[in-house]
């Protein structure tokens, strides 16, 4: 079947280690495998002191820019969406993350952290990602814990991705997670 596992979706609660486990999975690719053309993005909490302020996202060769903001007013910020606390930079995370996520010729995977609601206020995001899983490139993805049991739309139907693998993170089973992700990645990348 065509897609047979080159899906692989990371979660687990909020601050678990998600992105953390993304990064090193992508530094070890990049270690092991210089000549890797991978595309993508993150996102990265912003903090004061210990409060959690907002989110930025982070292109995968360190460019960045606003995703969320608890603390952002201006004129038109009042008409973002707002995910709990946060008002959602939409358009700032549209010319970051977008550009990244298209298709190309010679791109061996994609990373995507996370496919979440924040992310999916955007109206050309989710279209993006099913192209890239109809493309075949494998995908290194991260997705939000359900809350009250249900999954959005959007986390669903990466779930139910032929091929699609969950690995969900407690405290516990990260490192073998990554061990894990990393070797069935490298493996994919070998046939790819």
């Amino acid at each position: 079947m065509a897609g047979t596992g080159k899906c692989f979706l990371v979660t687990g609660p909020p601050g678990v280690g998600k992105s953390t486990l993304i990064m090193r999975v992508f530094e070890s690719l990049k270690v092991s495998n210089p000549t890797l053309k991978v595309q993508g993005f993150y996102t990265r909490e912003i903090r004061q002191g210990s409060e959690r302020v907002g989110f930025e996202v982070v292109t995968l060769d360190g460019r960045r820019g606003p995703l969320a903001s608890t603390n952002i007013s201006s004129p038109e910020s009042h008409r973002w969406p707002t995910v709990g606390k946060y008002k959602v930079d939409v358009a700032s995370f549209e010319s970051l993350a977008l550009p990244e996520l298209q298709v190309k010729e010679d791109t061996n995977l994609f990373i995507i952290d996370e496919v979440g609601k924040m992310e999916l206020f955007s109206s050309s995001f989710f279209p993006a990602v099913l192209k890239i899983l109809e493309s075949n490139i494998p995908v290194l993805a991260s997705i939000p814990i359900p809350k009250s049991g249900r999954d959005i739309p959007g986390v669903a139907r990466l779930k139910n991705q032929p091929g699609a693998t969950v690995f969900t993170l407690n405290s516990s089973n990260r490192d073998a997670a990554k061990e894990t992700i990393y070797s069935q990645l490298v493996d994919v990348l070998q046939k790819h």
